[in-house]
């Protein structure tokens, strides 16, 4: 399953419907090809493997991580309760999901899902879904790229039943489809990773990982005794140490080199299975030849066959000139409302530096206003005095 745009309105902290396209705008050339998964042949629909969300602090984009992380969680049959990107619906009266996506029978798909809120006496909100459409049409239907996602004209093959007892309220009916298709997502989320660091896991660490980015650590080994895990950790010249807490391991490893084995041990998973990776604030903790690895690694079509998806937020325009596309990079902004615009529909030139576009304030609202900088520095001098 590969989704490949979504909508959604009715979110209180967004100006105005949020509309992203995983797939590519512009036109792609041979040279593009080896960056971008061919999805389609005829038409030919190439996904972004890598799509970075870019914008100045307090933009939204933590925002915009979620509502993509709770969209494809809906797709993938999880609880809507049950998910911590649940926050974003901010007791919504009524917010409305559009996931369009490619299910494993070679079938394009929309998804519409209508969710509401009900405050609980302790104050907080319990989500239900009230309404649920679904659309399909076969791929060999879809004779050009504009009509991908377009289903004007098709009614729907299936609605949500109200009378059926066996389906959780903030569960989506897609379970059927997905059952019927056998279709999963594999869905590796860092939201809850970027300031906070430990190892979630108790599985031995490939070696590679560990000696990229701390070469003087000879093992790192979990063993699982009697419910118990225990963490073995040896440097190179040193005697072992025993742990029994992943939260000890802060004590030893850098923040850089734990957020490294846990980002790049997830990375190579969503390789593995094409699945998605989200990634809030990238750079935290890594410098930037780390962070471009990474990005590389799945924009190369050798290492990512199966079109895992990198899906991040940062604050680095830097990183915006490893992409040789404008279409893979969306700009975040806060004035009154979240928007979010595909930088392709402002640079129609891929060979302009995106970095200079965007430090330059020639896109608007991606740096801090020359008022706001002089009401500090005026802040700042006054405290002095």
């Amino acid at each position: 399953m590969k989704i490949l745009r979504l909508t959604v309105q009715g979110l209180p902290l967004f100006k105005e419907e949020l509309d992203i396209s995983f797939y590519a705008q512009q036109r792609v050339s041979e040279d593009n090809k080896e960056i971008l998964f061919e999805l389609l042949s005829k038409p030919s629909i190439f996904l972004h493997t890598a799509n970075a969300f870019i914008g100045i602090n307090a933009s939204g984009k933590t925002s915009i991580l979620k509502a993509i992380q709770l969209a494809l969680s809906i797709l993938n049959n999880e609880p809507i309760n049950h998910i911590s990107a649940k926050t974003i619906l901010g007791g919504t009266e009524k917010a409305v999901f559009r996931i369009y996506f490619c299910d494993l029978n070679q079938n394009i798909c929309c998804l519409e899902t209508e969710i509401t809120s009900q405050k609980t006496k302790t104050g907080e909100y319990v989500y239900s879904i009230v309404n649920e459409k679904l659309w399909e049409k076969p791929v060999a239907s879809v004779q050009l790229k504009k009509s991908l996602t377009d289903f004007s004209k098709l009614e729907p093959v299936a609605t949500r039943n109200k009378e059926e007892v066996f389906l959780s309220d903030d569960v989506s009916f897609i379970i059927a489809h997905n059952k019927k298709t056998k279709d999963t997502l594999n869905i590796c989320s860092l939201l809850s990773y970027t300031n906070i660091l430990f190892l979630p896991f108790s599985e031995d660490i490939p070696m590679e990982i560990i000696e990229f980015f701390d070469p003087t650590i000879e093992k790192i080994l979990f063993e699982n005794n009697e419910n118990k895990t225990f963490i073995h950790l040896k440097f190179k010249g040193k005697d072992e140490i025993i742990l029994n807490n992943a939260m000890d391991l802060e004590q030893y490893l850098s923040s850089g080199t734990i957020k490294g084995i846990i980002t790049f041990s997830m990375a190579i998973e969503v390789l593995q299975s094409g699945g998605y990776l989200l990634v809030d604030e990238i750079e935290n903790h890594f410098n930037k030849e780390i962070v471009t690895t990474l990005m590389r690694f799945f924009m190369d079509s050798k290492l990512n066959p199966n079109g895992g998806t990198l899906i991040f937020t940062t604050h680095y325009s830097e990183l915006l000139d490893v992409f040789d596309r404008n279409d893979s990079v969306h700009i975040v902004r806060n004035m009154n409302g979240i928007t979010v615009e595909n930088l392709s529909g402002i640079l129609k030139r891929n060979d302009i530096k995106k970095s200079d576009a965007y430090q330059s304030g020639f896109l608007k609202g991606t740096t801090p206003t020359y008022e706001a900088y002089i009401r500090l520095k005026k802040s700042i001098a006054s405290s002095l005095e």
